[in-house]
């Protein structure tokens, strides 16, 4: 086995000593002796397999996409069945079925037994998740976006999530109404988990008036409204939501206490009179100076002593995780307006925005949703 390169001196010792380690690890002769030699083999396969997940990780995506896509899971959430009655009610190849069911197998959606296919415990809190199997079909929209990786990070390529979110580039662009149902359906369903842990973070039981900027039609509203029977509710945001917004209120008994006030932060000063004011997957919609701006807005339309609550997926800052540092990273990066933001930065733009007492509460599930919460000095 060949000796690594000598480090360069004028580093530091770790530095030198991270450089040695992988150029030992990355040779193959020394991988080779590894998966042979006792105390090392049970390392290797454990990292080899790692590896293995992350080089298939795109086809377990679309053997997920084709379990929700031919209603395959949905199929079973009354009982176990045959592959053959599987593949007869989807139209697809009787061993093509088979080879998918037994691909949910492997990835522990589904259960085998007895010639007979069902869920999984995991299977079932799939699609007890609100939302997920949209957010799973419109993941097609991003398949395409990132088909060239290379082109993508480079900047390089027209993405179509650009177009499917259109309120970002302001309000004019979201007046086409089938686009706003559509967008404004998917943001509702996604946000029923996020209203949750949001919820279960914060209280909002000193509050009088709660202001959902951005809110969309008034999703997380509807669940703070019932958590908080006592608070009053308002939603701003785009003319092109209000009557999706109007119904939901409506649906759920709170016209009375719920108001919808129409309009665009990026035209003009927020509605004040609001104690409390909630950003829910608002920022990383959109740059930096955008951001700043409307947290100015925020900070000005509070009474002293009202608070400010961000909530959205965010990146692990030092710690980079899965679910904010790639996922959402890139989920943004397509949409070409905003970024994916630790909850450092966060409230480091609060700061600046005047806010104090900035508190990062931590949620039950972070792959959901991070949290910041500031007040307006009195």
């Amino acid at each position: 086995m060949a000796a690594a390169a000598e480090p360069p001196a004028g580093v530091s010792l770790s530095a030198r000593w991270r450089r040695w380690r992988n150029g030992v690890v990355s040779n193959p002769r020394f991988q080779a002796w590894a998966a042979r030699f006792p105390l090392t083999r049970a390392v290797t396969r454990r990292e080899g397999a790692e590896m293995f997940d992350l080089l298939s990780g795109f086809v377990y995506s679309q053997a997920l996409m084709a379990l929700v896509e031919l209603g395959t899971l949905r199929a079973l959430r009354g009982g176990e069945m045959e592959a053959g009655a599987l593949a007869a009610r989807a139209g697809v190849p009787a061993e093509r079925m088979e080879a998918l069911l037994r691909a949910g197998v492997a990835l522990g959606l589904l259960e085998m037994r007895g010639g007979l296919f069902g869920l999984s415990r995991k299977g079932a809190a799939l699609l007890g998740a609100p939302g997920l199997e949209d957010m799973i079909r419109h993941h097609r929209v991003l398949y395409r976006d990132v088909e060239d990786p290379a082109a993508f990070f480079r900047g390089e390529t027209e993405t179509e999530l650009a177009g499917f979110w259109p309120y970002v580039f302001g309000a004019a662009a979201a007046e086409e109404p089938e686009a706003a149902a559509r967008y404004s359906d998917l943001m509702a369903k996604s946000q029923i988990m996020v209203a949750e842990e949001t919820l279960a973070a914060v209280s909002f039981a000193d509050s009088r008036l709660l202001m959902d900027v951005g809110g969309g039609t008034g999703a997380f509203l509807e669940a703070a409204g019932r958590a908080n029977p006592q608070v009053r509710l308002r939603l701003f945001d785009l003319p092109a939501v209000v009557p999706a917004a109007t119904a939901r209120f409506r649906a759920a008994g709170m016209d009375g206490r719920a108001e919808i006030v129409p309009g665009s932060f990026r035209d003009g000063p927020l509605p004040g009179g609001a104690d409390a004011i909630s950003l829910v997957r608002v920022l990383y919609d959109h740059r930096d100076e955008t951001v700043a701006a409307l947290l100015r807005a925020a900070f000005d339309a509070l009474p002293p002593g009202g608070r400010i609550v961000v909530s959205e997926p965010m990146t692990g800052g030092a710690r980079p995780n899965r679910s904010g540092d790639v996922y959402f990273a890139v989920y943004c990066m397509a949409m070409r307006t905003g970024r994916a933001r630790s909850q450092g930065e966060v409230a480091a733009l609060l700061s600046a925005a005047g806010f104090a007492e900035v508190r990062t509460p931590r949620p039950r599930r972070e792959f959901v949703t991070s949290i910041v919460t500031a007040t307006k000095p009195r």
